[in-house]
């Protein structure tokens, strides 16, 4: 509970930020993006890092492990996750979402060795991935501005305001032995930066603008996750 305390105070102090840096955007401001400038200096510095850090990790983690060992530690996390896409799937009163959420959650856990095996996709049951941000966007909460958070990149308003109950949904916040928790959160940051590798290269190679590609394309997505890929043509968001 401490951890989440802290890190709900330090997205709150990035919101705040995020908010003082808006004030002094100019008239010509992207409208979804008002606090551009405190966003781009943000992106700028998480990209430092990934250069830095998370990058070689990820390169080395490929390159020193099998496919098939790096399929089965994605689809470990994978199962995991589906514990708290359980939770809110049943916030968002979705039935076959939940039921199909449950259904995955025992066939990989029984009959997945723990979820290292993704027996449930192969068996066509499909995975619904949900968070608290789209549970809020479920029920009517607006994206709000789109902000870049130092290390774990684009949210919107609504999304980091919901972090910190998504951290405390996340199962291993709930591991008692810090040594295993720390280690697997590493794991799973690597895994999951290293899924991306390609991705971000080809990025770095086409984006005229890296950020504003970035930007666009998070906001479009999270758009239709949110309306579980039906979003109205409207032009409002959720």
């Amino acid at each position: 509970m401490k951890d989440i305390a802290k890190y709900a105070r330090l997205t709150g102090a990035a919101a705040v930020l995020a908010v003082v840096a808006g004030c002094a955007t100019g008239p010509n401001a992207n409208p979804a993006d008002p606090f551009e400038p405190f966003n781009r200096g943000v992106s700028r510095f998480n990209d430092g890092v990934d250069d830095a850090v998370l990058i070689p990790a990820a390169t080395a983690y490929q390159w020193a492990l099998p496919s098939m060992v790096r399929t089965g530690v994605n689809n470990f996390f994978g199962n995991i996750g589906d514990v708290w896409s359980l939770a809110n799937n049943v916030a968002q009163l979705k039935l076959q979402g939940s039921a199909e959420t449950f259904m995955r959650l025992n066939v990989n856990t029984f009959f997945g060795l723990g979820g290292l095996l993704d027996v449930a996709s192969e068996a066509g049951i499909a995975r619904h991935e949900e968070d608290f941000g789209q549970t809020l966007g479920y029920w009517g909460v607006g994206p709000g501005p789109y902000v870049v958070l130092p290390v774990m990149g684009s949210s919107t308003l609504r999304d980091t305001v919901a972090k910190p109950l998504d951290i405390y949904g996340d199962p291993l916040a709930h591991v008692d032995d810090i040594p295993w928790r720390n280690s697997l959160t590493v794991l799973r940051v690597v895994d999951t930066r290293a899924q991306y590798l390609r991705a971000s290269r080809l990025l770095g190679d086409a984006a005229l603008d890296k950020y504003s590609f970035t930007r666009d394309a998070f906001l479009q997505r999270r758009r239709s996750q949110v309306y579980d890929g039906n979003p109205p043509d409207d032009g409002a968001g959720k």
